[in-house]
């Protein structure tokens, strides 16, 4: 056992272990004050699916690329599934369906082979014109664009966008990573994670006005701001462990997460309201199906993976 910690970066170690330390925290506050007050079924609820969370992607960060890569592509599938089962596709639209599904176990094959050139294009050219192709030949028109925005627009949410997070693993920079890929990742997680619970703490305590009220009536300008100065704060202590940035850079990257993760919280958001329903799913207890717990990721992924990469790659 001792060897096998010894093999794990300092810095990597030292953060999950600080993110099993609070949640276990959590646990048991949220327990006692169930005990005393009751009515916390869904805290309770939302704190134990976060271990089923943490744990497969702390043992995926440990155990490297390809597990990770593996990993994401299951979440990939299962959120793909959600999409899809939440909008209405037609019968003829099997093929293309049968095609996106495909893509997945490719675009994270390109991710664990680092891949990078045919990671970037396969599903915004080569898997947008396959489905092109297969809604063309099925000889349907009527409802055409919508069961192509649906397919593409599910890819680019549940698998492309995504797949930036695991591809974070196997990112060359020009300097040493403290924690490795690993730690980029995590980073990443770390901040949209916890941009969305300070949202949502600032806004419920300091919360008066709204942002989006037709979209997300419960996001306000005030818990907006107090979620980009925590990710801002949070950034800055966290980029000399896990990042190759300095303590500024790291608020700056902080801050610019946490203006993406809303942006992605929003944006499925303004999907649900659409098809006119609260949760993308049930899967997970407390928070909804996985699109839910996700949202906040789907543009924080690409756009942070691209910036490290532009600005201190190898």
């Amino acid at each position: 056992m001792t060897a096998f910690l010894a093999g794990i970066p300092g810095p990597l170690l030292g953060a999950l272990g600080a993110i099993y330390a609070l949640l276990a925290l959590a646990s048991v506050a949220v327990a006692i004050v169930a005990r005393r007050t009751g009515g916390m079924e869904e805290l309770a609820a939302r704190t134990r699916t976060w271990w089923w969370i943490v744990v497969p992607l702390s043992v995926a960060l440990v155990a490297g690329p390809v597990a990770t890569a593996i990993l994401f592509a299951l979440v990939s599938f299962v959120a793909l599934r959600e999409f899809l089962s939440i909008i209405p596709v037609r019968q003829v639209d099997r093929g293309a369906i049968l095609i996106a599904y495909l893509a997945i176990p490719l675009q994270y094959w390109f991710v664990a082979d680092d891949w990078y050139g045919m990671f970037t294009i396969f599903i915004p050219v080569y898997v947008t014109a396959a489905i092109a192709l297969r809604l063309v030949l099925a000889g349907e028109t009527r409802g055409f664009i919508r069961s192509a925005g649906t397919l593409q627009w599910g890819l680019f949410l549940t698998v492309y966008n995504l797949s930036h997070l695991a591809f974070l693993m196997e990112l060359d920079v020009a300097s040493p990573l403290p924690a490795g890929g690993a730690g980029l990742l995590l980073f990443a997680l770390v901040i949209v994670g916890g941009n969305d619970v300070a949202q949502y703490a600032f806004g419920r305590v300091f919360g008066r006005h709204a942002i989006v009220p037709a979209v997300s009536p419960k996001k306000t300008w005030e818990g907006f701001a107090g979620g980009v100065a925590a990710s801002a704060a949070t950034g800055a202590l966290l980029a000399p462990w896990l990042t190759p940035f300095g303590i500024a850079e790291g608020a700056m990257v902080g801050a610019g997460l946490a203006v993406l993760g809303f942006l992605g919280d929003v944006t499925v958001s303004a999907l649900k309201r659409d098809l006119g329903i609260k949760d993308s799913g049930a899967l997970l207890p407390g928070h909804g199906g996985i699109l839910d717990r996700l949202d906040s990721l789907v543009f924080a992924a690409p756009v942070f993976l691209h910036y490290v990469r532009y600005f201190h790659g190898a």
